[in-house]
């Protein structure tokens, strides 16, 4: 985990807070915070962006990365926020506290951990009727989500360069993504399925265009 971990470190201080294809989805996984939401957590919160709309809806937001420069950009940025709490940890040693949160979510962090406890961990810590949200990375398998690959080759070029001003990142930018890419391993949406239905049962698990899936269960 510690070249993860310096992966991050530098990819935080090149984080310019534009598009990406990550930050495309926040809106959509926003819907799924319930009305009245008191305990919201985040896995992998990065410089803040989501944790930050998270405090905008919920009374108390704690939010857990374990680049440390991650979480100094993200409290940095959040200094307007008193209900939102940073956190350095890494959520597969972290405590999780029993039938807490009303929210927990996750974006482009669970390929670095152990999915199948971690479900377990964050399955016990919601609430009954709490609501688990994770985005995460997918391994493309069979032809059509390899042509969903190419469309959103596209895509993204085009809201890039709708968002940001540039089909692509900066070269630094792209040069250190793709040497993170080289600690990577994804699962294929079949895996993640067989997972979600073994531990979280009554989870939806959905293709997104843009190499990712979206996993959403609320707890009996």
């Amino acid at each position: 985990m510690s070249s993860v971990e310096a992966d991050f470190d530098r990819l935080a201080l090149l984080d310019d807070e534009g598009w990406t294809a990550n930050n495309h989805y926040h809106s959509s996984l926003l819907k799924f915070v319930p009305e009245n939401c008191e305990d919201a957590l985040e896995i992998g919160c990065g410089t803040g962006a989501f944790a930050r709309e998270l405090a905008r809806r919920c009374r108390r937001v704690v939010a857990l990365d374990m680049s440390a420069e991650m979480i100094r950009v993200a409290r940095s940025r959040s200094t307007q926020f008193d209900n939102l709490e940073f956190q350095l940890a890494d959520a597969m040693t972290w405590s999780f506290p029993q039938s807490h949160f009303d929210f927990i979510c996750s974006i482009a962090t669970l390929h670095h951990l152990g999915q199948r406890e971690l479900f377990v961990k964050m399955r016990e810590a919601l609430k009954p009727g709490g609501v688990l949200v994770v985005l995460d990375l997918v391994k493309s398998n069979g032809l059509v989500e390899r042509v969903l690959d190419v469309i959103g080759l596209g895509v993204s070029g085009g809201l890039r360069l709708m968002h940001n001003g540039r089909l692509k990142p900066p070269p630094e930018v792209r040069k250190a993504w793709e040497q993170h890419g080289k600690h990577d391993h994804y699962s294929t949406i079949n895996q993640m399925r067989a997972l979600a239905d073994e531990i979280l049962p009554g989870s939806n698990v959905n293709r997104c265009l843009l190499w990712r899936y979206a996993l959403v269960y609320r707890k009996p």
